[in-house]
Protein backbone atom coordinates (compact mmCIF):
# COMPACT_ATOMS: atom_id res chain seq x y z
CA UNK A 1 0.00 0.00 0.00
CA UNK A 2 0.95 3.65 -0.79
CA UNK A 3 0.63 6.09 1.69
CA UNK A 4 0.03 10.12 0.54
CA UNK A 5 1.24 13.01 3.32
CA UNK A 6 -1.63 13.62 5.68
CA UNK A 7 -4.01 16.44 4.43
CA UNK A 8 -5.77 18.74 7.15
CA UNK A 9 -8.80 17.21 6.51
CA UNK A 10 -7.40 14.07 7.61
CA UNK A 11 -6.08 15.51 10.72
CA UNK A 12 -9.55 17.41 11.84
CA UNK A 13 -11.06 14.01 12.00
CA UNK A 14 -7.72 12.27 14.04
CA UNK A 15 -8.03 14.89 16.59
CA UNK A 16 -11.55 14.61 17.08
CA UNK A 17 -10.69 10.45 17.37
CA UNK A 18 -8.01 11.10 20.26
CA UNK A 19 -8.21 12.88 23.52
CA UNK A 20 -5.72 15.81 23.76
CA UNK A 21 -3.07 13.76 25.60
CA UNK A 22 -3.45 10.96 22.92
CA UNK A 23 -3.72 14.12 20.30
CA UNK A 24 0.26 15.23 21.54
CA UNK A 25 1.66 11.64 21.35
CA UNK A 26 0.54 11.33 17.86
CA UNK A 27 1.88 14.59 17.22
CA UNK A 28 4.94 13.64 18.38
CA UNK A 29 5.43 11.07 15.69
CA UNK A 30 7.80 11.78 13.02
CA UNK A 31 5.99 12.42 9.25
CA UNK A 32 5.97 9.40 8.01
CA UNK A 33 4.80 7.47 10.99
CA UNK A 34 1.94 10.21 10.79
CA UNK A 35 1.02 9.88 7.46
CA UNK A 36 0.85 5.81 7.57
CA UNK A 37 -1.34 5.68 10.75
CA UNK A 38 -4.11 7.58 8.88
CA UNK A 39 -3.37 5.44 6.20
CA UNK A 40 -4.63 2.59 8.68
CA UNK A 41 -7.01 4.54 10.02
CA UNK A 42 -8.74 5.63 6.88
CA UNK A 43 -8.22 2.31 5.18
CA UNK A 44 -10.32 0.63 8.45
CA UNK A 45 -12.89 3.55 8.28
CA UNK A 46 -13.74 3.00 4.26
CA UNK A 47 -14.10 -0.49 5.04
CA UNK A 48 -16.72 0.03 7.68
CA UNK A 49 -14.87 -0.21 11.19
CA UNK A 50 -15.88 2.56 13.50
CA UNK A 51 -14.82 0.63 16.91
CA UNK A 52 -12.89 3.31 18.68
CA UNK A 53 -10.11 1.71 20.50
CA UNK A 54 -9.35 0.13 17.19
CA UNK A 55 -9.29 3.13 15.23
CA UNK A 56 -7.06 5.01 18.37
CA UNK A 57 -4.57 1.70 18.01
CA UNK A 58 -4.06 2.46 14.29
CA UNK A 59 -3.37 5.89 14.54
CA UNK A 60 -1.19 5.12 17.90
CA UNK A 61 -0.05 1.64 16.72
CA UNK A 62 3.66 3.14 16.34
CA UNK A 63 4.15 5.76 19.17
CA UNK A 64 6.74 3.98 20.71
CA UNK A 65 8.89 4.76 17.84
CA UNK A 66 8.71 8.16 19.28
CA UNK A 67 11.25 7.09 22.37
CA UNK A 68 14.14 6.03 19.91
CA UNK A 69 14.00 7.99 16.41
CA UNK A 70 15.80 5.88 13.13
CA UNK A 71 16.76 7.65 10.31
CA UNK A 72 16.15 6.43 7.03
CA UNK A 73 18.70 4.21 6.50
CA UNK A 74 17.84 2.67 9.80
CA UNK A 75 14.41 1.65 8.63
CA UNK A 76 15.41 0.32 4.97
CA UNK A 77 17.61 -1.71 6.99
CA UNK A 78 14.91 -3.57 9.39
CA UNK A 79 12.38 -3.35 6.81
CA UNK A 80 14.88 -5.54 4.55
CA UNK A 81 16.23 -7.92 7.06
CA UNK A 82 12.88 -8.80 8.07
CA UNK A 83 12.15 -9.77 4.62
CA UNK A 84 15.29 -11.74 4.27
CA UNK A 85 15.60 -13.36 8.05
CA UNK A 86 13.17 -12.50 10.49
CA UNK A 87 14.73 -14.53 12.56
CA UNK A 88 17.85 -13.11 12.79
CA UNK A 89 16.07 -9.87 13.04
CA UNK A 90 13.93 -10.40 16.65
CA UNK A 91 17.11 -11.74 17.74
CA UNK A 92 18.39 -8.89 17.01
CA UNK A 93 15.85 -6.71 18.51
CA UNK A 94 15.77 -8.92 22.15
CA UNK A 95 17.70 -6.61 24.19
CA UNK A 96 16.96 -4.11 26.66
CA UNK A 97 17.53 -0.38 26.10
CA UNK A 98 19.73 0.15 29.14
CA UNK A 99 22.14 -2.69 27.73
CA UNK A 100 22.83 -0.47 24.72
CA UNK A 101 25.88 1.60 25.64
CA UNK A 102 28.52 0.45 23.00
CA UNK A 103 26.04 -0.84 20.46
CA UNK A 104 26.22 0.14 16.75
CA UNK A 105 23.89 2.32 15.32
CA UNK A 106 22.11 -0.85 13.32
CA UNK A 107 21.43 -3.24 16.24
CA UNK A 108 19.75 -0.01 17.87
CA UNK A 109 17.32 0.22 14.70
CA UNK A 110 16.36 -3.62 15.75
CA UNK A 111 15.89 -2.99 19.00
CA UNK A 112 13.31 -0.29 18.46
CA UNK A 113 11.61 -2.30 15.31
CA UNK A 114 10.83 -5.14 17.91
CA UNK A 115 10.25 -3.33 20.99
CA UNK A 116 8.19 -0.40 19.81
CA UNK A 117 4.67 -2.30 20.35
CA UNK A 118 5.41 -2.11 24.41
CA UNK A 119 6.77 1.36 24.19
CA UNK A 120 3.84 2.44 22.81
CA UNK A 121 1.22 0.55 25.27
CA UNK A 122 3.28 2.12 28.10
CA UNK A 123 2.61 5.97 26.29
CA UNK A 124 -0.73 4.96 25.49
CA UNK A 125 -1.13 3.57 28.74
CA UNK A 126 0.41 6.91 30.72
CA UNK A 127 -2.23 9.07 28.21
CA UNK A 128 -5.06 7.36 29.42
CA UNK A 129 -6.44 4.92 27.07
CA UNK A 130 -8.79 1.85 27.66
CA UNK A 131 -6.75 -1.52 28.36
CA UNK A 132 -8.38 -2.79 24.83
CA UNK A 133 -6.75 0.17 22.69
CA UNK A 134 -3.29 -0.44 25.39
CA UNK A 135 -3.66 -4.27 24.25
CA UNK A 136 -3.76 -3.55 20.52
CA UNK A 137 -0.93 -1.44 20.33
CA UNK A 138 1.15 -4.02 22.28
CA UNK A 139 0.28 -6.53 20.19
CA UNK A 140 0.03 -5.17 16.79
CA UNK A 141 2.82 -7.45 15.98
CA UNK A 142 1.06 -10.72 16.69
CA UNK A 143 -2.21 -11.00 15.47
CA UNK A 144 -2.57 -14.45 17.04
CA UNK A 145 -2.53 -13.85 20.69
CA UNK A 146 -3.35 -16.46 23.04
CA UNK A 147 -5.34 -15.53 25.97
CA UNK A 148 -7.39 -12.78 24.40
CA UNK A 149 -11.10 -12.70 23.74
CA UNK A 150 -12.56 -13.53 20.01
CA UNK A 151 -13.91 -9.77 19.88
CA UNK A 152 -10.44 -8.19 20.74
CA UNK A 153 -8.84 -11.22 18.59
CA UNK A 154 -11.11 -10.03 15.44
CA UNK A 155 -9.92 -6.17 15.95
CA UNK A 156 -6.54 -7.18 16.46
CA UNK A 157 -6.60 -9.10 13.22
CA UNK A 158 -7.60 -6.44 11.51
CA UNK A 159 -5.15 -3.67 12.73
CA UNK A 160 -2.29 -6.43 12.12
CA UNK A 161 -3.99 -7.06 8.15
CA UNK A 162 -3.91 -2.78 7.48
CA UNK A 163 -0.54 -2.63 8.90
CA UNK A 164 1.13 -5.74 7.10
CA UNK A 165 -0.77 -4.24 3.73
CA UNK A 166 1.04 -0.72 4.10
Amino acid sequence: MVYVKTDPFDLEQVQVILSPELWELFMHMQPGEKDQAVTLYRRLVEQGDTQPDLLRAALLHDVGKIRYRLNPLQRTLVVLAKKVMPGKARQWGNLSPDKWKGLPGWRKAFVVAEQHPDWGAELAHDAGVSALTETLIREHHHPNMQGIGDDESNLLNKLWIVDNDS
